[in-house]
């Protein structure tokens, strides 16, 4: 009986990551609030590498519209205002040679708009990896009948915990969609 949790911890677990992707995904979105996760998908070419933003300075959100990004290197200033400029963060660095202020425009009901489509389509490839996981693992269950390593009972109720585990999976990720939505169109 081993081998069928082992293989339902498995799925489990992946469709955890795939929640906790979706989620990543979705701190990285704009909404009408400073949030220090929005630098997160920021990197800066440190001398010929590329270096996330948050191992290379500090970064503050002192009140609810802006954000403050403190360099460790004061030199790498430009390079980090640079980087943000070119993000799709559609956010206007400013700094006085120390500190780099990003104040936080108030969306737009078309930003708004945009933004609600991008989570969206974070949570429909959310729940895509979720269900790439239980028909991965429901080819496995097969394997294992065809094999002879379990019966058909043992597989269908296998079966049906795969399947009430993608259903909890992709409510959650319906959930965190929901929250996302109503936080970017608060205004």
């Amino acid at each position: 009986m081993g081998a069928i949790e082992d293989f339902l911890a498995d799925c489990e677990r992946r469709m955890d990551r795939s929640i906790e992707s979706t989620r990543t995904e979705f701190n990285s979105v704009r909404t009408g609030r400073a949030s220090t996760a929005l630098l997160d998908r920021i990197t800066i070419d440190y001398y010929g590498t590329p270096t996330p933003l948050n191992n290379m300075a500090t970064i503050g959100a002192p009140e609810a519209r802006l954000l403050t990004v403190q360099p460790y290197d004061p030199t790498q200033i430009k390079a980090i205002e640079k980087a943000i400029m070119e993000s799709d963060l559609g956010l206007t660095p400013s700094n006085d040679g120390k500190i780099v202020r990003l104040p936080i425009p108030q969306l737009t009901e078309e930003r708004r708009k945009e933004l609600v489509k991008v989570v969206r389509r974070y949570a429909e490839e959310g729940k895509v990896a979720v269900r790439n996981v239980r028909r991965d693992v429901m080819r496995h269950l097969e394997e294992l009948v065809r094999n002879g390593e379990v019966g058909d009972d043992e597989e269908r109720r296998a079966e049906a915990q795969v399947q009430k585990l993608t259903d909890e999976h992709v409510k959650r990720i319906d959930e965190l969609l929901k929250h996302k939505e109503a936080e970017i169109l608060e205004v």
